[in-house]
């Protein structure tokens, strides 16, 4: 059955919601939805209240350390801490209560992934399901896919793919999807498609797919992709991007016959959005 799937987005310190696709070097093109005078503990322990695990704290540059550790010691175990982690301080995010870390295929600049992250995050003796990390397109080198890095970043996990996930952020090409790099901005030589999932799978536990296109836009969700995602994906998968009411929780649910799960950020009424209620899509989880 499709969840809701809860998230903190940190910006210079604040937990803010942008749109995605306007994140770049130059600060005048960026374009904020929204900006919380609540600090991202709050939202931690509204998750935790409510029990809404598999959510994830992405720090979106530097100046977020700080907010992203009062989250994970809010709710230790109970979040997922992405951006800026490198092998110095993978260990360390763990300490402090994040419950996961993820790999994430190619997304910001911000970062080097390096191997001992993962086995890191294992000797800590936490359950480590998924390595989500913002990196400079670990797996893409100069844009291409790498099968080599991949395998190594299991064998890092001692070949245990319970522990890794990956972020497949994409951007549409007519009726194709190519996994996007570079704040979204560079295309990579990978399309989204049967093929391409069925090379993946036997390497992760999940995967997580963000539509760059309408990320932040609130105009809908890509329900041919999330249609597509279903029928290609064996593995668990959770889709963000564009969701704008509660009425997307069910486009989602009925377009992959509830093997998609949903993030819901800047229409969230805890957001400053007026599309849907935090409380709508917490009875959504206990229904469905």
């Amino acid at each position: 059955m499709t969840k809701f799937r809860p998230c903190i987005d940190l910006h210079l310190g604040q937990v803010k919601q942008i749109v995605g696709g306007t994140l770049s070097q130059v600060a005048a093109d960026l374009k904020t939805n929204y900006v919380s005078k609540l600090p991202a503990s709050h939202y931690a322990g509204l998750y935790q209240k409510h029990d809404l695990r598999g959510g994830h704290v992405v720090k979106l540059g530097p100046g977020n350390e700080e907010a992203a550790q009062e989250a994970c010691k809010t709710w230790p175990g109970g979040l997922q801490v992405a951006g800026g982690i490198t092998d110095k301080n993978a260990k360390y995010w763990i300490d402090q209560g994040a419950d996961k870390v993820r790999l994430v295929t190619a997304l910001w600049r911000w970062s080097i992934l390096h191997l001992d992250i993962a086995r890191l995050a294992l000797l800590s003796g936490f359950a480590c399901s998924c390595l989500f990390v913002i990196i400079t397109s670990f797996l893409f080198p100069e844009g291409k896919f790498s099968l080599e890095r991949l395998q190594s970043v299991l064998s890092a996990l001692d070949g245990d793919k319970s522990k890794l996930v990956l972020d497949l952020s994409c951007r549409r090409k007519d009726d194709t999807w190519f996994v996007a790099m570079d704040r979204w901005q560079t295309i990579t030589e990978m399309e989204i498609n049967q093929e391409s999932i069925a090379l993946l799978e036997p390497y992760c536990a999940e995967f997580l797919i963000h539509a760059a296109d309408v990320e932040g836009l609130q105009q809908g969700v890509d329900e041919e992709l999330v249609s597509r995602l279903a029928e290609w994906c064996t593995i668990p998968v959770t889709y963000a991007g564009g969701a704008r009411h509660l009425q997307d929780l069910e486009k989602v649910h009925t377009s992959s016959k509830g093997k998609v799960d949903l993030t819901i950020g800047s229409a969230l009424d805890i957001f400053g959005g007026s599309g849907v209620t935090f409380d709508e899509c917490i009875e959504w989880n206990k229904t469905h």
